[in-house]
C-alpha cells in the first residue's frame, strides 16, 4: 500500500492575454490586473490534472492549490475545488504586490515550508510572463529535486514518481525521488472539466478576507461554521518571510517599456493556380531571402 500523497499545485490567475489594450500596464511597468479579465492560467490547470490523477491513483492522496494574489485569486482555488482539488491556500498581502518570479517564487517557497507537501506541481509557465521560472527557483530554495517538461506521471513507486518528459526533440523517461517539484506542460492532459456535484458542494467556499468582507451574509456564515469551505488566506508575516525579498523592492527585474505592436499586411497579390503565376512568385521569394 502507498503512503497518501500530499500534493500541492500552484497556480496563479492571469490576465487574458487574448485581450490586451492600451491600458494593459501601469506607469511603474507591472501588469494592470483590474484592466483586463482574469482566468486560469492555462498550463496550471494541466497541472492540477496531473495532480488529481495521482489523488485518484493513490488512496488517501489530497490535493491543494497554493496562489498568490489578491482577493480575487480565491477564484482559481473554487474552480479548482469544483474539478476535484480538496481545498488552498491563498497568499495575499499588499507586501507580494509587483513580484517577479524571484520573489514570487521565495513568497511561495515560504508558504510551502509551512505546508510542508511531498510532492509540488506546477504549470510550465504563465501566460503573462512566459519565463519558466517560479517552479524552478521554488525547488532550488526548498533545495529539492526538479523534473521540468513533464507530460506524464507513468508510475507511483514507493518514495518515488516515474516521469514521462515532452523535449524539443522527443521524449525522455526520469525517475525523481520525493518530495520533489513537478513542472507540467501545455501538451500533457486537459484538466477534467468542473463537477456539478462539487460545484454545488463548494460554490460558497470563501477565503477568511471574504468572510470577513460579507460579515453577516448567510454565504459568509455558512462558510464561517464550515470548515471544507473555508480556503486558508495567509498575509505576508504568516509565512514568516524576509520582508525585503518580497514585492517591487525584493524584485530585481524591472520592465522599462511596453508597446502594443499591430501588423499590417502592406501588400497582397491574388493569384490563380496557373504555372506562370507560381513560378513568378517563387522566383521574387528567392530573390528576396524569403526562401533558399
Amino acid at each position: 500500500m502507498k503512503k497518501p500523497l500530499k500534493i500541492v499545485v500552484l497556480a496563479k490567475q492571469v490576465p487574458d492575454t487574448r485581450n490586451v489594450g492600451k491600458d494593459a500596464m501601469t506607469p511603474e511597468g507591472t501588469v494592470n490586473r483590474a484592466a483586463l479579465p482574469a482566468i486560469f492560467n492555462p498550463e496550471d490547470l494541466n497541472a492540477l490534472e496531473a495532480a488529481l490523477r495521482l489523488k485518484d491513483a493513490v488512496e488517501g492522496a489530497t490535493v491543494h492549490i497554493l496562489t498568490m494574489g489578491p482577493q480575487r485569486a480565491a477564484d482559481i482555488i473554487r474552480d479548482a475545488m469544483f474539478r476535484g482539488a480538496d481545498g488552498g491556500y491563498l497568499l495575499s498581502d499588499r507586501k507580494f504586490a509587483g513580484s517577479d518570479t524571484l520573489a514570487t517564487s521565495y513568497a511561495l517557497s515560504c508558504a510551502l515550508r509551512r505546508i510542508a507537501p511531498d510532492l509540488i506541481v506546477a504549470g510550465r509557465q504563465a501566460i503573462d510572463g512566459d519565463t519558466a521560472q517560479v517552479g524552478p527557483q521554488v525547488a532550488e530554495k526548498l533545495g529539492l529535486p526538479q523534473v521540468t517538461y513533464a507530460e506524464e506521471v507513468l508510475e507511483i513507486r514507493e518514495g518515488s514518481l516515474v516521469v514521462k518528459r515532452r523535449l524539443e526533440h522527443g521524449v525522455e523517461t526520469v525517475e525523481c525521488p520525493l518530495p520533489a517539484v513537478v513542472t507540467v506542460n501545455a501538451s500533457a492532459a486537459e484538466c477534467r472539466p468542473r463537477n456539478a456535484k462539487r460545484v454545488m458542494k463548494y460554490k460558497y467556499a470563501l477565503a477568511g478576507s471574504e468572510i470577513a468582507a460579507a460579515a453577516g451574509s448567510p454565504a459568509a456564515e455558512r462558510a464561517a461554521a464550515t470548515p471544507y469551505l473555508q480556503i486558508v488566506e495567509w498575509a505576508a508575516a504568516d509565512v514568516d518571510p524576509d520582508e525585503t525579498q518580497l514585492g517591487l523592492q525584493g524584485s530585481p527585474t524591472k520592465v522599462k517599456k511596453i508597446e502594443n505592436v499591430v501588423f499590417a499586411a502592406k501588400e497582397a497579390k491574388r493569384l490563380t493556380a496557373a504555372d506562370a503565376e507560381i513560378e513568378s512568385l517563387m522566383v521574387e521569394l528567392i530573390a528576396s531571402h524569403t526562401l533558399g
